[in-house]
């Protein structure tokens, strides 16, 4: 083969190999812009998925944000029924439990004029005790916050002579219905008032002073003059009342203005603590026949109303609770014995651990020594360290 014709099989190869360069060059270029047009489109999808990503979230917290408000609709909603239901259950209960037509209390003014005259009498005399009871207070040993419970103010106790369980609770400073609970556990681990039974009573109740003494509601009726209204929870009837013989009363308790007469029972019997003014300065104290609510006698006590929230009385001898007009710590800081066996400046000034406000009511269940207390819509139960009066 001659040069020439080498050459030009070179020229040749060298033809097609540019030619076949040309072809992957443009091949190359052909996938480059595929892929970049892949990878725009992505792009695009990635920030359309982002846009409707960004929609539905908003679209997912206006729709909770909507059923948040339902619920809080339907729970309104259900608790207005509750409520509906609750007073439907009362109206029930009483016309299942009406009590009979009270009887009509009459104000004998010669048999009143009669029962004050005798128990000026005895004023101040010294007390015959009826027991053997020599105990004074010697310190709180425990408390126990049961609950909240209701208003503010009001009262809550057991039958402080009886052995029954019950817990009575006077929900408010006026009223005529009374919450039973069958025992303590059911008052405990129960805050609706649907748990328990309902008392109607015949007349209005008024104050904190109210008591349950064997079998027996001793409580408060304003009309006129003050009377005490011995009502019968067995058979849900009024057994008797009294006009308290006893001119001009104002409220016994500085700092608890609603309460006219507390009722209170210790191992002697029922007593009535209560102030006049003929001596406001002080709080008076009488003895009861629970039987027929007659005033025994009657005392003048050193113990002064004012700055007074709650009173009690253990084993003949009244004690005052007091505080500040802006709630602190409450202590006994008075007390006066009937017997003459403990002196004044002898008795222990107990202090009340501080928790919530003040004391509408502090009631002694001599049978567990033990006082059943209202702070500031609290329940609260104080266990007492007793000692003799001659220890003192």
């Amino acid at each position: 083969m001659g040069p020439w014709r080498c050459l030009l099989l070179l020229l040749l190869l060298a033809t097609a190999l540019r030619a076949q360069q040309q072809q992957f060059m443009e091949y190359v270029e052909r996938r480059l812009t595929l892929l970049e047009e892949r990878i725009s489109q992505w792009h695009d999808q990635s920030s359309r998925y982002s846009t409707e990503l960004r929609d539905f979230k908003n679209q997912v917290l206006g729709m909770l944000e909507t059923a948040e408000k339902e619920r809080e609709a339907m729970r309104s909603e259900a608790e207005s029924a509750a409520v509906r239901v609750d007073r439907l259950e009362r109206e029930v209960d009483y016309l299942e439990t009406q009590n009979p037509a009270p009887p009509c209390v009459e104000v004998d003014e010669t048999l009143m004029e009669k029962q004050v005259a005798t128990a000026k009498q005895r004023k101040n005399e010294k007390y015959t005790k009826l027991t053997d009871c020599s105990d004074t207070i010697a310190s709180i040993r425990a408390m126990k916050i049961l609950k909240r419970f209701g208003s503010t103010s009001g009262l809550w106790t057991k039958d402080a002579a009886g052995n029954s369980e019950k817990i009575y609770v006077f929900d408010g400073t006026a009223n005529d219905t009374v919450y039973v609970f069958p025992r303590m556990r059911e008052f405990t681990l129960f805050s609706a008032t649907r748990k328990a039974a309902r008392i109607k009573l015949p007349y209005p109740w008024v104050g904190t002073g109210h008591l349950v003494y064997d079998g027996h509601l001793y409580y408060i009726r304003q009309q006129g003059p003050f009377q005490v209204i011995k009502f019968n929870l067995a058979n849900k009837t009024v057994v008797d009342s009294s006009v308290f013989p006893a001119e001009e009363q104002i409220p016994v308790f500085g700092l608890s203005p609603f309460t006219y007469i507390e009722v209170a029972a210790d191992e002697e019997g029922l007593w009535a603590i209560y102030a006049t003014k003929e001596d406001e300065k002080n709080i008076c104290l009488a003895k009861l026949d629970p039987t027929s609510l007659d005033i025994e006698q009657m005392w003048d006590t050193p113990c002064p109303r004012e700055n007074a929230e709650a009173a009690f009385v253990v084993c003949g001898a009244l004690h005052v609770v007091y505080n500040t007009p802006l709630p602190s710590r409450s202590r006994v800081q008075c007390v006066f014995d009937v017997s003459g066996t403990l002196a004044p400046e002898d008795a222990s000034l107990v202090y009340f651990p501080k928790r919530y406000g003040s004391h509408s009511s502090m009631k002694y269940n001599p049978r567990e020594r033990q006082i059943y207390a209202w702070d500031d819509g609290y329940q609260i139960i104080y266990r007492m360290e007793m000692k003799k009066k001659l220890e003192v």
